[in-house]
């Protein structure tokens, strides 16, 4: 007589087996890694925002500027080689005989609640020992600028004073930052070469709660020309040289530096990338020549 397989030894194989693929499938699930902060800090935030991939220039300048996402930064710093300016001398400014309509400027800045900032060095006139002013521009020295507020703050141009504490030249090197220390309050930094300025600047924008974006920027600037097309010139700004840059943000109750390498920031050549040499290392090191016509 065949012997006969019962249905009670069948369900026993089923269920064996259904069992057996469940515990197989259970085991191939694998743990989400944990990321050091060390590596966030490195690469990426677990929060963080990403930047866009392409902005819109504004008019009146050749710049490069590298700006950030929109997120919860608290500002920007970096170690820069001051570059050198080469003018065009067919334009020299009429109104002001012994200038002329082209500028040299590296800065830091940012956008927080609508209100923009521009603070860092530009080339500038200066005075000498005996508190004549120079016609011509003669070093770099500490500028402020910052947009008006919704809160009736309004907007303000400002220099560091001219004396020779405060002058930087081409091919020396300085570290530069700014930072909200407390709402409503950005602390500036420049050192290098045995100088340093700091200030504290008021902008109502700046909060810590409030997200923002922080820039660095490489300018050709042009008198007058703000908003406007590009004037033709062979100006040129070269030498200049970011040893590293970092966008600041509070972990954990602690304030970090993280690089400012090229997936956190939006790359802005204006008004085409015709008008620049860059060439970069590291994390975020980078060399930006400037050329109005090549």
């Amino acid at each position: 007589m065949k012997n006969k397989t019962q249905p009670s030894c069948i369900l026993g194989i089923v269920a064996l087996l259904f069992l057996g693929s469940c515990s197989e499938g259970k085991s191939q699930v694998q743990p989400t890694p944990v990321v050091s902060l060390e590596e966030q800090i490195r690469t990426k935030f677990t929060a963080e925002v990403l930047p866009p991939a392409t902005s819109n220039c504004f008019s009146g300048a050749y710049y490069r500027k590298a700006v950030s996402s929109k997120d919860f930064w608290i500002g920007i710093g970096g170690t820069v080689v001051l570059p050198t300016l080469t003018y065009d001398l067919t334009r020299e400014n009429p109104n002001k005989l012994g200038t002329y309509l082209d500028n040299a400027s590296i800065y830091l800045g940012g956008t927080s609640d609508d209100q923009e900032t521009d603070i860092g060095m530009t080339w500038e006139v200066i005075k000498d020992a005996n508190g004549n002013v120079s016609r011509e521009r003669k070093a770099f020295r500490p500028f402020l600028r910052r947009t008006g507020h919704k809160s009736g703050q309004t907007l303000l141009y400002k220099n560091a004073p001219a004396t020779s504490d405060y002058y930087w030249y081409p091919g020396e090197t300085i570290a530069i930052s700014i930072e909200l220390v407390e709402d409503k309050k950005l602390k500036f930094i420049v050192e290098g070469a045995g100088k340093k300025y700091e200030e504290i600047f008021e902008v109502d924008g700046y909060q810590k709660g409030f997200m923002a974006n922080y820039k660095r920027v490489n300018a050709i600037d042009q008198v007058s020309n703000e908003g406007k097309p590009v004037q033709s010139t062979t100006a040129k700004v070269t030498g200049a040289k970011w040893l590293d840059v970092y966008l600041l943000r509070t972990v954990n109750s602690h304030i970090v530096k993280a690089p400012m390498h090229t997936k956190r920031f939006t790359d802005m050549q204006c008004p085409a990338k015709s008008h620049f040499v860059i060439s970069s290392s590291g994390d975020s090191a980078e060399s930006i020549d400037i050329y109005g016509t090549r």
